[in-house]
């Protein structure tokens, strides 16, 4: 795998570039750490050793005004990447948009996230498509059904496929709250098979490790699973076996062992990782030989 830029011993391997969000924003403001605490950490994680580990900050639109003032107060180094979650409805996002805009020294903005309706068609999708500029990617997050009934889970799919095919980026939760927001190892393997499929890349939220754990029958995914997952969906390899390893050496070893190429695809689908509430793993990553 191409490891390093130059001879910087900082620098961040291609497969894991820019790939870690921290969404501790969208965590209920009863248990959420403060924007100050948040942009402070973000801030020290993007300008550290692993800096280039360090995607996007993910802010509500509902606290987006007070993201400004800490970032005004803080005055980053350089603009933060910002997504966008639509918590307030649609017709929120033009003024939410405006505001980033005309704040470029602190901002910058990535991405708009919405949640889509069960229903969802391709008039609801022109419609997010009229709300978020060409050079803002849309996201869009079919919420999957609690229940395991076969026809909700097709039905799921299909607004998967839907939403990549008019162009706009799927997302997949994965963990959250509740323990229906862990989705099962089958219905990650099926989102992976459509996104390929459509060739769009897609985004997740909820993934709090690197490594898969099943520990008091809690089942948690982890990055590296889903990195290799999609890396033999892509080649036509057992991609369940991936998604349900809990070994992290054995996965690592497959990581170090993708070509340039093979890491290209990878990041061209899986673009971001939102992570909650610690948003770089970098540690566990580095003790997996992954990182210097």
């Amino acid at each position: 795998m191409t490891t390093a830029a130059g001879a910087d011993p900082w620098a961040i391997p291609p497969l894991f570039s820019q790939l870690v969000d921290d969404t501790s924003l969208l965590q209920p403001r009863s248990v959420a750490p403060g924007v100050d605490a948040v942009v402070s950490r973000y801030l020290s994680a993007r300008d550290g050793r692993y800096g280039g580990l360090v995607g996007q900050l993910v802010c509500p639109v509902s606290r987006l005004p007070a993201l400004v003032q800490e970032l005004a107060r803080s005055v980053p180094s350089r603009p933060v990447d910002v997504s966008l979650v639509v918590d307030t409805g649609l017709g929120a996002v033009p003024k939410a948009l405006s505001t980033v805009f005309s704040r470029s020294s602190l901002l910058t903005p990535r991405t708009v996230e919405t949640a889509a309706p069960p229903d969802v068609d391709a008039v609801w999708l022109e419609r997010v498509s009229e709300f978020v500029p060409e050079d803002v990617v849309a996201v869009v997050e079919p919420r999957r059904p609690a229940g395991i009934e076969p026809a909700d889970i097709s039905a799921w799919l299909r607004a998967v496929r839907r939403v990549a095919e008019h162009g706009c980026a799927p997302k997949l939760r994965c963990g959250g709250p509740r323990a229906s927001d862990v989705p099962s190892v089958a219905e990650v393997e099926e989102f992976l098979h459509v996104v390929v499929d459509t060739g769009r890349p897609f985004t997740t939220l909820g993934l709090r490790q690197v490594v898969r754990s099943e520990h008091d029958d809690q089942r948690r995914h982890g990055i590296l699973n889903l990195l290799v997952g999609v890396a033999r969906a892509l080649s036509g390899g057992d991609v369940r076996e991936a998604l349900e390893s809990t070994d992290g050496a054995a996965l690592a070893k497959e990581i170090t062992g993708l070509s340039e190429r093979s890491v290209k695809g990878v990041r061209g689908l899986l673009s971001r990782c939102g992570t909650d509430p610690e948003p770089v793993p970098a540690t566990q990553l580095a003790g997996l030989g992954l990182l210097a």
